[in-house]
């Protein structure tokens, strides 16, 4: 009866499976918590059982309609073949699991989270270089400029006469053989970062609203604490150092799952609790002043780093060694002022490390968002309004500098911060022991370096370039200094939201700062006379008005006029768009927890 049982639940779930959508069903089959080879067994009868009754059904179709439904199931088949293929080789993919098994979760996040702003800066690379570079090559002049090599850190001299920069690109119209195609770069220019900042601005909306999904609104269903337990092991695994990192893997989850969920509440007296309300309290004005301090002297720098571009000799080897002293101390306040929220975390003594990260990121943000801002002042502001034959060059060389000094203070960071720190704790004082990857300044550092790129994208298009090297290398330097000089986490805790904070991060107050910035730049502020592919407008978004009253002679082209005129200007548009954007997350939502409870239900016809 038991055989008989099993046999007629597989049956249904093969029925149920069948009548589903493709993507619907394929989703469904790779949720089951079963082996490979039991899912191929029950995709092979859901295809089957697809192909027989379309037999059935057939006997009024064409041969050749039956010829091609078979086509498509191969098709199918061969292309799941290759997605289990592709599957392994993902970008660091074996890397991540080996980091997985040995330290958790938490450490994980970190790395994660550094290969997905790797493939933000690729996209955004590619965008930049197809659309605005490579047509810039067919009009460049040849450089004149001498090659030291100290350009590589200052980003002046030669490669003020390049690519990287605003001011090089030409604002004519571009057009290599006479009375043939033509291209307009000053189009081309805002179009290609406008259209990258709406990409990117969906693209952290949906992950932020998965993540969010997935983490806070029903995390019990997505973490599978039973299926990890009880089926998760892959039993067509047979090599045994993968065996052994399977189980690793295995036992550090749900080692952190039981944590979460035996997870002490400390009752403490009304004196603790006071003592530790002012140790709070006093961390908090510290952490503040100090981020107070630290952009007075970042202000004050940069208005004599100003007085430095402004001497006419800015090219002989002490002025560009000067202009290194604003990026030094940005990245030296950057770098040891964390150091010293993250003592102030060990001294609060938080109940669970997840506090002491949150709390710790807090900091981090307020510090590094509000140096990055007084220096946005500072370039919009001040550098704008100056004398200088090209601001916008003056600014992206600016970000430049701060962009390879963070990378080169990243790197020292390991080595300071986490190889002699174990050197102390072996040798010199063995009570302190291996140092922990401290999650929170790390994390806070890519974001610091993506917002530059993103505020660089405008003055230096090729920014996201050097970016996505620095990433790589930074992935393994990391790697490297976290396998040689740091232990797991003393506490093992469970970090399934963590990732929704990196993205939130990211977005708020990151990425809409940025936005920010590009806003004020692109409609308020004057481009340069001299220099740059809006030389000459009132602003940058002239541009797009003059095409605009171009077009209107054009009759083929009156839908363009009608759609900037009535709804792109149109202050109501933005707001039903918003409006709608609201609904279509709520309505992606809705559908996530319908196929959750799907999901859900094939899970229990399995069980039974």
């Amino acid at each position: 009866i038991w055989i008989f049982h099993g046999f007629y639940a597989e049956e249904k779930l093969v029925g149920n499976l069948a009548s589903m959508s493709t993507r619907e069903r394929i989703k469904a089959i790779q949720k089951m918590p079963e082996t490979m080879k039991k899912k191929r067994e029950i995709r092979n009868k859901v295809l089957k059982e697809i192909t027989k009754k379309s037999r059935d059904h057939g006997t009024q179709r064409s041969r050749h309609t039956q010829y091609l439904q078979g086509m498509v199931v191969s098709f199918r088949r061969f292309g799941n073949s290759l997605s289990e293929y592709f599957y392994l080789l993902q970008l660091w993919h074996k890397t991540l699991k080996i980091i997985g098994a040995k330290f958790g979760t938490s450490i994980v996040s970190y790395f994660i989270f550094l290969k997905w702003l790797l493939t933000f800066n690729i996209f955004s690379f590619l965008i930049n270089f197809s659309f605005i570079t490579i047509p810039q090559f067919v009009a460049a002049e040849p450089n004149n400029l001498p090659f030291t090599g100290l350009e590589l850190v200052t980003g002046a001299g030669y490669f003020q006469q390049t690519v990287l920069y605003y001011g090089f690109y030409t604002n004519a119209t571009i057009s290599k053989i006479e009375n043939g195609l033509s291209y307009n770069m000053q189009l081309a220019y805002i179009f290609t970062v406008g259209i990258y900042f709406v990409i990117c601005f969906l693209i952290l909306l949906i992950s932020m609203v998965k993540s969010f999904c997935r983490n806070f609104i029903n995390p019990q269903t997505y973490s599978g604490n039973t299926s990890k337990l009880l089926s998760t092991w892959d039993f067509n695994i047979t090599n045994e150092k993968a065996v052994k990192l399977k189980q690793k893997n295995l036992r550090r989850q749900i080692k952190e799952n039981l944590i979460e969920v035996n997870r002490e509440v400390l009752n403490f007296s009304v004196t603790e609790r006071v003592v530790r309300i002012i140790i709070h309290l006093v961390s908090w004005v510290a952490s503040l002043g100090t981020a107070v301090a630290a952009c007075a002297g970042v202000y004050f720098l940069s208005i004599n780093n100003l007085k430095l571009f402004a001497k006419e000799h800015n090219n002989d080897l002490e002025s560009q060694a000067t202009m290194l002293v604003l990026p030094i101390v940005a990245s030296l306040l950057n770098t040891f002022i964390p150091f010293f929220y993250s003592w102030l975390g060990h001294m609060e003594r938080f109940q669970t490390p997840g506090y002491q990260i949150y709390v710790t990121m807090t900091r981090n943000i307020i510090l590094k968002i509000s140096v990055v801002g007084i220096l946005c002042y500072y370039w919009t502001n001040i550098v704008a309004a100056s004398e200088s034959q090209c601001w916008e060059t003056l600014v992206g060389q600016d970000i430049y500098r701060l962009v390879i000094v963070d990378f080169i203070f990243c790197l020292l960071g390991s080595f300071f911060g986490e190889f002699l720190r174990r050197i102390i704790g072996i040798t010199v004082c063995p009570s302190l022991g291996l140092p922990e990857f401290d999650i929170g300044r790390n994390v806070l550092d890519l974001i610091y370096a993506q917002t530059l790129t993103w505020i660089g994208i405008l003055f230096s298009p090729l920014l996201p370039g050097i970016q996505m090297v620095s990433f790589s290398i930074v992935f393994y330097v990391k790697k490297v200094s976290l396998m040689m000089n740091c232990q797991p986490p003393r506490k093992v805790w469970r970090t399934a939201q963590m990732t929704t904070s990196f993205i939130f991060l990211l977005f708020f107050p990151s990425f809409l700062g940025v936005l920010s910035v590009i806003g004020v730049t692109v409609w308020r502020l004057k481009p340069s006379e001299e220099c740059g592919p809006f030389r000459g407008l009132s602003s940058m978004y002239a541009a797009v008005s003059e095409w605009i009253k171009v077009l209107e002679d054009y009759t083929a082209s009156k839908w363009v006029v009608w759609i900037y005129q009535n709804l792109l200007t149109s202050e109501l548009f933005f707001f039903i768009l918003s409006f709608l954007v609201l609904i279509i997350t709520y309505l992606y939502w809705q559908i996530t927890e319908g196929r959750k409870t799907m999901t859900t239900l094939l899970h229990k016809q399995i069980v039974n």
